[in-house]
């Protein structure tokens, strides 16, 4: 039986707690790190990686926890750095200030630093076996790093006052929120062992729900408010970043959502088609998405 999705954001948020600090050397940059990392947030990577492993029936040992949660690390991470005035001058994240403006640029981006290089050794320092724990590490790498998730945000100062292609926004956006959402499905998979058919689908339902998460947090840059998202709102015109509204405008952004979401669906029919196995807790994270 899967848990819900409250209840496995409860596991991963009890870890946070309980093991984050013990891990870092140094007071100011561990109440930097625990800052952002415990300021709240949906903890939808983790929570992906953790749902999948009990769909296949896997058990939610403290090692899958810890391998799972380095996720929410580096996710964080992320943030951190986006954040910051040389990205994009934020100053306001869940509602709080954001680090930079807490702490200052400097230990905000060690912050960053030191959750990035966590990460990495929440996924290895652990019981699981060596060659899993290789495979997580290197999928999280590529992900994360200069072909993935980084590469997308190098993509988006490039872009900035420019026109993009929708072809060009979409592989963007795959790259800079979708490799992460796609290894959060994919490592579920890898900790309980699926055959490489499996992991192309999960890898595919990943991709899908990540490009939604991107398409649906533009839309909610133009229709949301700073109190419902927790962060300054309109931002994106302003400063001209390329988007789904601002390329197509609200429907047809809600279109392309619509689209990403069909094809996260079919991926998971396919899956349980291919498994014989239930999917429908995916369904709680689709229903993430509310227009």
């Amino acid at each position: 039986m899967v848990e819900s999705l409250e209840q496995l954001k409860a596991r991963v948020t009890s870890y946070l707690d309980t093991h984050l600090a013990n891990d870092v050397d140094q007071s100011t940059l561990a109440a930097s790190m625990q800052y952002s990392v415990l300021a709240g947030g949906k903890r939808l990577r983790p929570t992906l990686t953790l749902a999948t492993v009990e769909i296949f029936g896997g058990e939610l040992t403290e090692d899958v926890v810890r391998a799972a949660t380095a996720l929410e690390l580096l996710h964080t991470y992320s943030l951190i750095h986006d954040d910051l005035p040389a990205m994009d001058n934020d100053d306001l994240r869940r509602g709080a200030p954001t680090n930079h403006r807490k702490f200052g640029a400097g230990m905000a981006t060690l912050a960053g630093d030191g959750l990035l290089t966590l990460a990495f050794q929440w996924v290895t320092d652990n019981q699981l076996p060596a060659t899993m724990k290789s495979q997580l590490a290197l999928e999280l790498a590529k992900a994360a790093g200069p072909a993935g998730m980084v590469a997308g945000q190098a993509r988006d100062i490039e872009g900035t006052g420019r026109r993009l292609t929708l072809d060009q926004l979409r592989y963007l956006h795959r790259q800079k929120t979708g490799a992460l959402l796609r290894y959060a499905v994919l490592a579920g998979g890898i900790i309980t062992v699926q055959p490489a058919a499996v992991q192309r689908l999960l890898a595919q339902f990943g991709s899908s729900y990540g490009l939604a998460f991107q398409i649906y947090d533009d839309l909610m840059d133009v229709v949301g408010t700073t109190t419902t998202m927790g962060k300054r709102v309109g931002k994106d015109a302003a400063e001209h970043k390329n988007t789904y509204p601002g390329l197509l405008g609200v429907t047809g952004a809600e279109e392309q959502l619509q689209q990403a979401l069909e094809r996260a669906k079919n991926a998971q029919a396919a899956l349980s088609q291919l498994t014989g196995r239930s999917f429908a807790a995916y369904d709680d994270f689709l229903a993430y998405f509310k227009l």
